[in-house]
């Protein structure tokens, strides 16, 4: 009897010690700091736990989910979209977004990828059906924020945050390419065109200031060879006004002077004939210049 109490009372210390272990194992839960834990209380939700040591009730506590809360990154999709010009593109995406309430996230979503992937896909076409196809090569930027903005707001009922929604590339099918080349094409022989046009008329332009330059310089010295000639008819009409007629035979003798010179000192000239009226000439100047002395 001795033996076989001192065995019960072993046992019992044993299954006590088991119990007590038992107890703070599932009492304290040390979560990492990629993870929060879900903590259901007789089915129910209790409380979520974060990194570190954490203690519960026993028995009646139980962690339901552990939930990763590292940002992930969705398989990149293709989706076809419309653009309001009517060409068909298929749109690559890519997305990143991370857990910030679990709670949220395992009571009211069964599959997480799936759901965002599907929202983003309609939210692409709506947003691309808005454009048309220049506008969504431009633009992606502004497009890209759109989307992002608008997945967020979908997605925030879930306890998620999308962290990045990229617009990987925008393709088209082979005929809208070609035709799109061939417009590009098009466009690039009409600025050619354009340009030598431009450049004709820059031409003609050119020539037609030039010819009107010079002839403003020959009008500029016409005028100024009239000046002169008024001003010399002036200064005659002067002296004859002054000193009478006598004035007129001198200037009549001056320039006849200066063309029998003129005539005697050309080239091979050795034998000059002068006629009587040209001595006259000569004998009237010295007159007068001896006159004017």
């Amino acid at each position: 009897m001795n033996g076989a109490g001192y065995l019960d009372s072993g046992t019992v210390t044993l299954a006590i010690a088991a119990l007590v272990i038992l107890t703070v194992y599932l009492a304290v839960r040390i979560v990492p700091q990629s993870q929060k834990y879900v903590v259901e209380r007789f089915g129910r939700l209790r409380t979520v736990l974060g990194p570190g040591i954490n203690f519960i009730v026993p028995y009646v506590d139980r962690v339901a989910h552990k939930v990763s809360i590292l940002e992930r990154q969705l398989p990149t999709a293709t989706q076809d979209a419309i653009t309001t010009d009517n060409v068909l593109v298929k749109v690559e995406t890519s997305v990143f977004y991370r857990i910030t309430e679990p709670e949220k996230t395992v009571y009211r979503i069964r599959d997480v990828d799936a759901a965002i992937a599907t929202t983003v896909a309609g939210i692409v076409r709506s947003e691309i059906g808005k454009l048309e196809l220049d506008q969504v090569q431009s633009n992606r930027t502004s497009l890209i924020a759109q989307i992002r903005e608008h997945v967020h707001a979908m997605v925030d009922d879930w306890g998620i945050e999308v962290t990045r929604a990229e617009i990987l590339d925008v393709n088209l099918d082979e005929a809208t390419r070609a035709a799109m080349l061939q417009q590009l094409n098009a466009e690039r022989a009409r600025r050619a065109q354009v340009t030598e046009a431009e450049g004709k008329k820059r031409s003609v332009e050119l020539n037609a200031d030039a010819e009107l330059y010079q002839a403003e310089q020959r009008a500029k010295a016409r005028r100024i060879s009239a000046d002169a000639e008024a001003y010399a008819t002036q200064v005659v009409a002067v002296a004859i006004k002054e000193n009478g007629i006598e004035a007129a035979q001198y200037q009549v003798a001056l320039k006849q002077v200066e063309a029998l010179t003129a005539v005697g000192s050309g080239p091979g000239k050795q034998v000059v004939i002068v006629p009587a009226q040209a001595v006259e000439a000569f004998g009237d100047a010295f007159k007068m210049l001896k006159g004017k002395a």
